[in-house]
């Protein structure tokens, strides 16, 4: 199954709303919630994030990155900013 592919996950009948569509996870950082790009210092919220092409597009120039702890408080203590739809940078070449 490949990035493109997404998931429909459907709600019990007593919650809120009906479907919600979720992106799956790269296969290197399947057990991360943020991935970080070392070109941008832009970090991306997989479980909220629903444009699989700037994920995969990280993944296959290989400048992705993963926080230890998996915690939006990390990614920002590293310098990185959370991305919003919309957002874009200049890149730049990864130091590291």
């Amino acid at each position: 199954m490949s990035l493109k592919d997404t998931v429909r996950l459907e709600r019990p009948r007593h919650a809120v709303g009906a479907i919600v569509e979720h992106m799956e996870r790269p296969g290197r950082f399947e057990h991360s919630r943020y991935l970080g790009d070392k070109r941008t210092q832009l970090v991306y919220d997989l479980d909220e994030w629903s444009d699989v092409g700037i994920i995969d597009d990280i993944v296959e120039s290989g400048v992705g990155l993963s926080f230890g702890p998996d915690t939006l408080a990390e990614a920002r203590n590293r310098g990185y900013t959370q991305a919003t739809s919309g957002t874009s940078r200049r890149h730049r070449k990864p130091r590291a």
